[in-house]
């Protein structure tokens, strides 16, 4: 089997919000983990988990407190104004939002072409023409749209025309942070759809962040389980789904629906106990310690540590810490 090539190296990276003089918010606390070139790797979590920070993080829209992430073996914290220039090429974002992170006051055809310009991809006013139309075709969209304003669409069209705008200037990585959530349910396999084709046609490696996992499984080949600014399990998505490791990821997987009304009937949901601690004032030792049925001495005086404990699944519980000493 080849080995895989690491497009995006993730070393224990950490991004603290300094709230006031006493409390400092870790939303992202000490992740690690890397994305092969080709592959979508999903990040699910609940609310305020900190998988948005953490992907935003990665791609340099934040500094990060300590920590380092290597883009084809490169630092981006180190990067040189020029590197950084070429890596805003290299790496584009498809927003949540599609409703804020359109410019409202540009037609379509400037807010597409603007990455083409800034990076000097077109020559003339008739190729950035042609190339705004055809990238329009390829997300769905009429060519005549670009020259209508973003006011004049629905959520979905809107989000299709932030496809095409991350996609003007053939990236290589594709941050999608939450795409869909703004989205009506009967859209948002269409726009899912969408991106696993442009991913398949374009060669596309990808950062996937959601908190619907029926929608992850579907888009992503591994994906990865924030909690309270923790990764606590990853794992090939086939094999996350059959045999969940951490409690946090069993506790997930059993509120998705199931498409058969009897079997939903007869499942017995994992509830959990208790409420999301604050990221402010996280427990002693594994942050889930607090709800977790499993919950024994050790977890609340020491941090499990992240380790495979089989091949390509990651976790980060004593219970399983225990098995390999």
């Amino acid at each position: 089997m080849d080995k895989k090539e690491v497009l995006m190296e993730v070393k224990h990276l950490k991004k603290y919000f300094k709230i006031d003089a006493k409390h400092i918010l870790k939303a992202v606390d000490d992740v690690s983990f890397s994305i092969y070139r080709g592959e979508t790797l999903g990040i699910v979590g609940e609310s305020g988990c900190g998988k948005t920070t953490c992907g935003r993080t990665c791609i340099g829209v934040y500094q990060a407190t300590d920590g380092e992430v290597l883009y084809r073996g490169k630092n981006i914290y180190k990067m040189k104004p020029a590197e950084k220039r070429e890596l805003t090429k290299h790496v584009q974002m498809i927003f949540q939002d599609p409703y804020s992170s359109l410019d409202p006051r540009k037609k379509v055809h400037d807010i597409i072409a603007e990455g083409m310009r800034i990076h000097k991809m077109v020559h003339s006013k008739e190729e950035e023409k042609k190339a705004v139309q055809k990238l329009l075709q390829q997300v769905g969209l009429n060519p005549e749209h670009a020259i209508r304003y973003v006011h004049e669409f629905s959520g979905g069209q809107r989000q299709r025309i932030g496809i095409a705008r991350a996609l003007a200037v053939n990236p290589e990585f594709l941050l999608c942070d939450e795409p869909i959530s703004a989205l009506d349910v009967s859209v948002q396999a269409q726009i899912v759809n969408l991106l696993v084709r442009l991913q398949k046609e374009r060669g596309l490696t990808s950062m996937f962040i959601a908190h619907d996992l029926s929608m992850v499984k579907h888009i992503s080949d591994r994906i990865g389980v924030m909690y309270l600014g923790n990764l606590v399990e990853l794992a090939n998505s086939e094999e996350l789904y059959q045999r969940p490791l951490h409690p946090y990821t069993e506790a997930l997987l059993s509120a998705i629906p199931l498409p058969n009304p009897r079997s939903e009937r007869e499942r017995k949901r994992i509830r959990l106990k208790g409420e999301v601690p604050s990221p402010i004032d996280p427990p002693q030792g594994c942050h889930f310690c607090n709800r977790c049925r499993y919950a024994e001495e050790i977890c609340h005086k020491n941090v499990p540590e992240f380790q495979e404990v089989e091949e390509g699944h990651f976790v980060a519980c004593h219970r399983y810490q225990k098995e390999l000493c």
